[in-house]
C-alpha cells in the first residue's frame, strides 16, 4: 500500500469528517454546509496546513498543522499539531508515523524551533509520539470552554 502525505483541500472536506469521527466519537456530526464554511476559513489561515495520507483515495489519516510566529528564539516559529487520526483499518502501518515526519519537515521548511502537540493520557499514544522523535518535556493543561 502506497500512502502520500498531502496537504488536504476542499474535496477532503466529507472523507476529513468520517477520520474526526473516529477520533471523538461522542461529537456530533458537523453538517456539510458548517464543514465547507469552517473549511473556507481554515483555507484563509496563513501557515495553516492539514495533512492528510491519501491511499489511493482513501484519507487513511490526518494531522492539522498551524505554524504559530514568535518573538523569542529569535523569531523562530513553533509548529502546533493538533487532530491527529489514523483511521481504524490503517493504524500500525506506518501512517501516523509518516504524518508525523511531514509535519516534522513543515515546521523544519517554516523556520520553526520545534513540533508541539498535545497528546491524550494513553500510554500507547505517548509510546507512539516517543517513537517519532518527541519528548514528554511539558504538562499540558486544558480547560475546555462549553
Amino acid at each position: 500500500m502506497k500512502i502520500t502525505v498531502r496537504s488536504a483541500n476542499e474535496a477532503d472536506v466529507p472523507k476529513l469528517l468520517a477520520l474526526y469521527a473516529e477520533l471523538n466519537p461522542d461529537d456530533a456530526p458537523l453538517p456539510q454546509a458548517s464543514a465547507h464554511a469552517v473549511w473556507a476559513a481554515i483555507s484563509k489561515q496563513n501557515g495553516r496546513d492539514i495533512l492528510v495520507a491519501d491511499a489511493g483515495g482513501t484519507l487513511a489519516g490526518t494531522a492539522d498543522c498551524i505554524v504559530i510566529p514568535n518573538l523569542t528564539r529569535g523569531g523562530r516559529a513553533i509548529l502546533f499539531v493538533e487532530n491527529v487520526v489514523v483511521a481504524g483499518s490503517f493504524q500500525r502501518q506506518g501512517v501516523g508515523r509518516q504524518l508525523m515526519e511531514a509535519a516534522a519537515q513543515l515546521g523544519e521548511s517554516a523556520g520553526c524551533y520545534k513540533v508541539q502537540l498535545l497528546a491524550a493520557d494513553d500510554a500507547y499514544v505517548h509510546s507512539f509520539y516517543e517513537a517519532c522523535g518527541f519528548a514528554a518535556l511539558a504538562q499540558g493543561f486544558r480547560r475546555y470552554i462549553p
